[in-house]
Order: structure tokens, then C-alpha cells, then sequence
């Protein structure tokens, strides 16, 4: 063995670990040992490839309510939010089925094999899904995209393995911002380009193909977009650990991640002991599964706000809505990506380390309850002061939306070590998505049997949903306390002291 290997870490407590010539995740790791500085390449690939996978998330929302009158299948106008909420909830279906897969996959094979066929499939069913004719096409495609995009998972752990510990909270803060990004770029762009040949005659004719498929133009992009960016993926250079001798793989993963993450904490005055032992079995990884269930409430609130608002917004005024245009609700939530891009790239950083990870959950989670309570009264405004009330709450709302995300990311993968990231992720992916799905299927519903009781004495139209909303959140922050919630450190800290006690 050691005629094929050198020595890694040379430095580091006197610690010393096998460095395989022909292993990706050792190169990666002899790489971040002999380079301190931010890996800035590496971030703009995860950046990107993060932007590539949340575009076509939501970017049907602005058109989706026209796309399902055009379909024909609602009986009535009110019955439109009920079928919309079934074609946004396919898509997180399918990934909640295979996203553990994906993560095992991830684990075994390398994070690139998955990234690469994620941002493929965002290609191909994508642009499917724009040239939907009939709602079971849309539901089907969008499903097909959901289950083959497993992007996320494995990109969260590849952040958190690329980057030095000191780094990955900025890892886990760039998915973050492009996830959050892609999720409000992505419905500006529905809403900016969808039926061309009716905002853009002179350059789209109504015989054109983008006349015939009003919606295929923002699905196009969004899939030309993932082109360059499975060209970009060939360059992504791989982190999992793989060693000739397969016995040896699974063993040197845990070995070589806690020596490296030793070697850093004594660095940093901190101990070795990280992680907690119960990590043997994911499932009984209460740190780990109590962030995931958190996340998930969080998701479950996030993925029906999205919803709700785009069909809020272009709902007509006497049904409480704002009767606005694709084009208004594309510029709108276009401002709301450059506010949050702002904020994640000169802001989030300064407040976390000032106030802490969980903090800022905190925070945003209490925020946004009087916020979302005034959206019943903002479609009460009109002209001017509707638009600057309307983006300034719209901003706000997703900048506190993300901030208790990127916390929940970094919980997440503190709680295990390398060769549990892929399939902990995977796992997180999967109750993620299942809460996503079940998100605009009932903001849907919800929206349609609000829409019929705008006469109610109690909580009439919008505001019953926007109190519900305010529910789920309130859930949520809840859950960020103890005793439900456990932070990795708090699991480490309460094991030294049983074991200090039985010593005595």
C-alpha cells in the first residue's frame, strides 16, 4: 500500500493519513490542506449548476393558471387553482420518490454521474413540458423531470466536501442564494416570455411555433441555460473517495473525513469528537432528522406561498386578487431575485456570524408572520403604491424564507460525516420533496375554496389563506427550539457530559 500512496496530511497535530495517487476525494483533500483560500471556482460551478436545477421549479407558476385554461379542463374559473396545484406538486413527487436513490447513488458512484444527469434531464423534460397540449401531458413531464433532477442532495453534500470547514457555510450559503434565485428568476422569466406571439408580435408570429406553444419560449431558455451548464459539468471535478480496494473504500471515508476534520478543529482549539454516535444508523440521528423535519415544515410553507401568490396576483379583483399581467408578476419577482442576491451575498454572511445559524432562522421564521398578514390589505392598493408595497414585501419575504433555509442546510450536513453525506441528503431530499408536493397541491385547493367564500364573516377569501400560511411558519419556528430540535454541537456536548459523569 505504500508504494501507491503518499502521505496527505502532513501537517496537522502530527496526525497522517494514506493519500491515493488515482482517488478524486483524496486529490480534493490534498487540495484544501495545501490551499487555504476560498476555492472560488468550485463555487461558481456549484452556483450554477444549483441555478440550473431550481429554474424550472417554479417558473411555471406566473403562466400556470393560463396553461390550465388553455387545457380546457376546469369547469369554472375557481376550479383553475385546484388543477394548477396538481401540475406544481408533479414535479416534487417524482423527486420525492427518488431522491434517497439519487443520494445512494451519489454515494457509490460520485456526486458528477448525478449532477450530470439531473441538469440532462432538465434539458430534455423541460422542454417537453413547454410543449405540453393536455393536462396529463404537463403532469407527466413534469413528473418525469421531478424524478430523474437529483441535483440538490448530492450538490449539498459536494459544497460541504469541496470546501474547507471554515468555508462551508459559504458553500451551503452559494446553494442557497442560487436555489433562492432560481426559485424567483425562474417565475420572471415564465412570466416575462410566456405567449410571445400575444407581447411580442412583431417578433413572434401567432403561425410560429412559439404561437402554437405559448409556453414553450421560458422552458427553452431555462433548457438552454442546462446545455451550457452539462458542458460546464464535464470540468466538475469529483469528492467522494474512491480506492482500488473495495473493502478499504467505505472504512477510508469515515477515516480520512474525521482525521481531516480533526486536523482543523485543533487547529481551531476545538475537539475531534464532532459527531455523535448514533450517525451508525441515519435514521435514529436525532440532530439530523430533527433539522430534516424542521426543513421540511418550512419547505411545506415556502412551496404553497409560491403558489399562492402567482395565482393571487393574477387573480381578478373582485375575487380579492390583483389582476395582473404575466408580465407583472415576471417584474416583480425579477426585483425579488436582485433584493435576495444582495442580501445573501453582502448581508447573510455578516448577520450569521453576528447573530448565529439558528438565530437567524429564528428571526426570519418571527417575521414573517405580520408580513405575510398584510397581503389581504396590499390588494386593497392600487397604481404606484401597489408596486413598491408588493416588491418591498415580496423581497422581504423570500430574504426570510432563505435565511431559515441556508441554517437548516448547514445543521444538516454538520450532523454527519462524508460517507453519510450522499445519502443523508438524499434522505433530506425526499421529505423535502414529499412536503413540496403536498405544498401547491393544497395552496391550490386551498386558493380555489378561498376564492368561493370572499362573503365569510370569519377570515374571508385571501385572508383564511394567508393565516394558514401563517400557521405552518408559526409550526415551524416552534420547532427550532428544544427540546425538538437538536443542534449537532448541543449532541456532542451532552455525550461528553454523560461520559465525564459515568467516569466518576
Amino acid at each position: 500500500m505504500a508504494e501507491n500512496s503518499q502521505l496527505l496530511l502532513e501537517k496537522g497535530a502530527g496526525k497522517q493519513s494514506n493519500y491515493y495517487e488515482n482517488c478524486p476525494g483524496c486529490a480534493i483533500e490534498r487540495l484544501k490542506c495545501s490551499n487555504v483560500g476560498i476555492p472560488l471556482k468550485h463555487l461558481f460551478f456549484i452556483g450554477t449548476v444549483t441555478l440550473s436545477a431550481a429554474l424550472p421549479i417554479t417558473s411555471l407558476f406566473p403562466f400556470l393558471y393560463f396553461m390550465i385554461g388553455d387545457f380546457h379542463i376546469a369547469k369554472t374559473e375557481e376550479d383553475i387553482g385546484y388543477y394548477a396545484g396538481y401540475v406544481g406538486s408533479s414535479f416534487m413527487f417524482g423527486r420525492a420518490l427518488t431522491s434517497l436513490l439519487w443520494g445512494l447513488v451519489a454515494d457509490r458512484y460520485g456526486r458528477k454521474p448525478v449532477i450530470l444527469i439531473g441538469t440532462v434531464a432538465v434539458v430534455i423534460f423541460n422542454t417537453l413540458f413547454g410543449l405540453s397540449s393536455n393536462f396529463w401531458m404537463a403532469v407527466s413531464m413534469r413528473f418525469l423531470l421531478g424524478s430523474l433532477s437529483g441535483v440538490l442532495g448530492p450538490m449539498r453534500a459536494y459544497a460541504s466536501e469541496i470546501c474547507r470547514k471554515e468555508y462551508q457555510a459559504l458553500g451551503m450559503s452559494v446553494i442557497s442564494t442560487s436555489w433562492g434565485v432560481g426559485l424567483v428568476i425562474g417565475p420572471a422569466i415564465g412570466g416575462y416570455l410566456a405567449e410571445p406571439a400575444n407581447k411580442y408580435p412583431e417578433i413572434f408570429s401567432k403561425q410560429s411555433v412559439f404561437g402554437r406553444f405559448p409556453y414553450l419560449l421560458p422552458c427553452l431558455l431555462i433548457s438552454l441555460f442546462a446545455v451550457v451548464v452539462s458542458v460546464v459539468c464535464c470540468w466538475l471535478p469529483e469528492t467522494l473517495h474512491i480506492h482500488c480496494q473495495n473493502k478499504e473504500y467505505a472504512a477510508y471515508n469515515g477515516v480520512e473525513a474525521a482525521a481531516y476534520d480533526s486536523t482543523l478543529q485543533e487547529r481551531d482549539g476545538n475537539s475531534g469528537d464532532s459527531l455523535p454516535t448514533s450517525q451508525s444508523s441515519l435514521l435514529k440521528n436525532w440532530p439530523l432528522m430533527s433539522s430534516i423535519i424542521t426543513y421540511c415544515v418550512f419547505q411545506l410553507h415556502d412551496m404553497a406561498y409560491s403558489e399562492i401568490f402567482s395565482l393571487w396576483a393574477i387573480s381578478p379583483r373582485n375575487s380579492g386578487g390583483l389582476s395582473y399581467t404575466t408580465s407583472e408578476v415576471g417584474e416583480t419577482l425579477s426585483i425579488t431575485g436582485l433584493g435576495l442576491l444582495l442580501f445573501q451575498l453582502f448581508l447573510y454572511p455578516v448577520v450569521e456570524r453576528i447573530l448565529g445559524t439558528i438565530m437567524v432562522s429564528r428571526i426570519g421564521a418571527v417575521l414573517s408572520v405580520p408580513l405575510l398578514s398584510t397581503y389581504p390589505y396590499i390588494a386593497m392598493l392600487s397604481g404606484f403604491w401597489l408596486s413598491v408595497v408588493l416588491d418591498s414585501a415580496s423581497v422581504l419575504k423570500n430574504v426570510f424564507s432563505v435565511s431559515i433555509t441556508t441554517g437548516l442546510f448547514l445543521l444538516q450536513n454538520r450532523a454527519v460525516s462524508q460517507e453519510q453525506r450522499g445519502a443523508a441528503n438524499g434522505i433530506s431530499m425526499s421529505a423535502m420533496s414529499l412536503s413540496k408536493a403536498i405544498g401547491p397541491a393544497a395552496g391550490g385547493s386551498l386558493f380555489s375554496w378561498a376564492q368561493k367564500r370572499q362573503g365569510a364573516s370569519v377570515l374571508p377569501g385571501d385572508q383564511m389563506v394567508f393565516f394558514i400560511l401563517n400557521v405552518i411558519e408559526v409550526i415551524g419556528l416552534l420547532m427550532t427550539f428544544k427540546p425538538f430540535l437538536v443542534l449537532p454541537e448541543d449532541n456532542v456536548s451532552n455525550r461528553k457530559h454523560e461520559t465525564s459523569e459515568e467516569s466518576r
